[in-house]
């Protein structure tokens, strides 16, 4: 025969079971995020030390400035530490050892600027699966990356556009030096300059790449001279770029015959400027690329997005630097960098 249920003591289990699951979903939603970086996207609670890393994409100088930035970073945001990562050779594969090597240390976050930004999207949303990313300097859109902090590029082109303009009043033929086109940002600049010079009398005759190798790119400049003689402008796009041409037209016995445009603000490239060697320079904000890009992840990881826009860009803008501002603007970086 079947036993009459009871049904107060059945109430009472039921009752106990729910009272545990409720606690249990409780302590679970409310608990901050691990240590771990598998807690990419979720808030980390503010007494936990952020683990934090900026990417380069070569060992250009540009990348000093960008470090600077990143220790003021350090400097005033509580409870971080920054690991700076610079890519010795400037390709794709290094980029993803020191990536690898990162996630390995359990890295909360990291600001890359990715060599091949198309090929790498699979890369950078395999570190988004684990970390938060942001990339600086050169984008990739297309990822799972949390924001772009760097250079409107296009725009960028279109400045050094008007500096070639403003040196080739004439119009006549130009050449473009950079690492590799697989870079947005190189890709970019080259657009921003081709839609300047629209409908002008200056023709670009060509693009010479080096994959970051400063011999190559010298050589590069030195074989351009000879192949092309009546070459009126060497544009650098890449802030080696500038060095490499200059000490290519000198050897060449060019200066003052061809005019050279560059990118950035390097050291040789001020000093260019101010002998007249070099006509213009495009600078961007490196030191702006260390400090937002490490401030916006601390920020985010902290549970606050208000500083990501809309579209997911933060642009930092470039100045025009010719002869007459050379002298300002080099004090000012002096100032940057402790000098």
């Amino acid at each position: 025969m079947r036993p009459t249920p009871n049904f107060s003591s059945l109430r009472k289990t039921i009752f106990t079971g729910l009272f545990l699951v409720t606690i249990l979903f409780s302590v679970s939603c409310n608990q901050p995020a691990g240590d771990s970086a598998n807690s990419a996207g979720k808030p980390v609670a503010s007494d936990k030390k952020l683990r934090l890393a900026f990417v380069t994409n070569n060992t250009s100088d540009f990348w000093k400035i960008a470090r600077k930035g990143t220790e003021k970073a350090v400097a005033e945001i509580p409870n971080i530490n920054v690991a700076f990562e610079t890519n010795p050779d400037g390709t794709a594969a290094e980029q993803q050892r020191l990536v690898d090597n990162l996630l390995s240390r359990g890295v909360d976050g990291i600001a890359i600027s990715p060599v091949d930004p198309k090929n790498q999207t699979q890369l950078i949303n395999k570190i988004a699966k684990q970390a938060l990313v942001v990339t600086q300097d050169s984008d990739a859109a297309d990822s799972d990356r949390a924001c772009y902090v760097g250079t409107d590029n296009v725009a960028a082109g279109h400045q050094a556009g008007k500096l070639i303009k403003e040196a080739l009043p004439q119009g006549g033929k130009i050449m473009l030096f950079v690492g590799t086109l697989d870079a947005a940002n190189a890709r970019e600049r080259k657009q921003g300059i081709e839609e300047e010079l629209k409908d002008t009398k200056i023709t670009i005759v060509d693009t010479r790449t080096d994959n970051t190798d400063r011999t190559k790119a010298r050589a590069n400049v030195a074989d351009a001279l000879v192949a092309v003689p009546d070459l009126a402008a060497l544009v650098g796009l890449w802030s080696y770029n500038g060095p490499t041409i200059l000490g290519a037209v000198k050897a060449a016995n060019k200066i003052g015959k061809v005019k050279i445009i560059a990118f950035d603000e390097e050291e040789e490239t001020l000093a260019g400027i101010k002998d007249g060697s070099i006509f213009a320079t495009v600078v961007q904000q490196p030191f702006e690329f260390g400090f937002k890009s490490i401030e916006l992840l601390a920020k985010i990881l902290r549970g606050d997005k208000s500083g990501v826009p809309a579209n997911k860009q933060i642009v930092v803008p470039t100045l025009a630097i010719k002869k007459e501002q050379v002298e300002e603007f080099s004090t000012k970086l002096n100032k940057l960098l402790g000098k």
